[in-house]
């Protein structure tokens, strides 16, 4: 599925990994210790070194939105571009079905950004991604601002798009998440990954 090889930047000590169809790889640290760094660079989003490949086929073989809808990267606050939620959502229909899943009312679709919860944010970040159905999602501390009833909520799409071989990197400071979704867990310190053998 994902192959890194040699993966660096500025902050990021060179990285090699092969995440697998359906597996959820788990990466914790302290903050400042690259996590984020680490995310947007896999996503191309910053300058980087080394080669990631998706299906054998170097990142550099997609144009740059390719790449971003097939390994998509999930901000711990994501942007929003316009005033109207609904705008984010080409397809109300998906979205209308997918959003109750996350606890959240299909009329968010017609309500203003400004007057989302972080929570809202969050979630509805989520959906949008989801909803690019890419094949590898990076996922920036998805639940940080949650409640434990959302987080549930969160943790039950991610085991489902698993299920459905997608693959998944997510930064997360909870143990007890990393327990339920990780199928390997990775430990970033100043810039260094390493096997979480804890």
């Amino acid at each position: 599925m994902l192959s890194i090889q040699d993966l660096s930047r500025p902050g990021l000590k060179p990285f090699s990994i092969d995440l697998n169809e359906g597996e959820c790889v788990v990466l914790t640290g302290p903050s400042g210790a690259g996590k984020t760094l680490l995310l947007r660079a896999i996503a191309d989003l910053d300058p980087n070194k080394g080669s990631v490949f998706l299906n054998q086929v170097n990142k550099n073989e997609y144009t740059a939105p390719e790449w971003r809808r097939a390994v998509c990267y999930l901000s711990t606050e994501s942007g929003w571009w316009a005033d109207d939620v609904g705008i984010h959502f080409p397809n109300h229909q998906s979205a209308g079905e997918l959003l109750p899943k996350l606890g959240i009312g299909p009329d968010a679709l017609n309500w203003q950004v400004a007057r989302l919860s972080t929570g809202e944010r969050q979630r509805l970040a989520l959906a949008r991604l989801i909803l690019v159905s890419p094949s590898v999602m990076l996922l920036d501390e998805p639940t940080s601002g949650l409640d434990p009833e959302s987080e549930t909520m969160v943790e039950q799409i991610l085991l489902q798009k698993l299920a459905e071989d997608v693959s998944i990197l997510i930064v997360t400071h909870s143990s007890d998440q990393a327990n339920r979704l990780a199928t390997r867990c990775l430990k970033m310190n100043s810039g260094v990954v390493s096997e979480d053998i804890a």
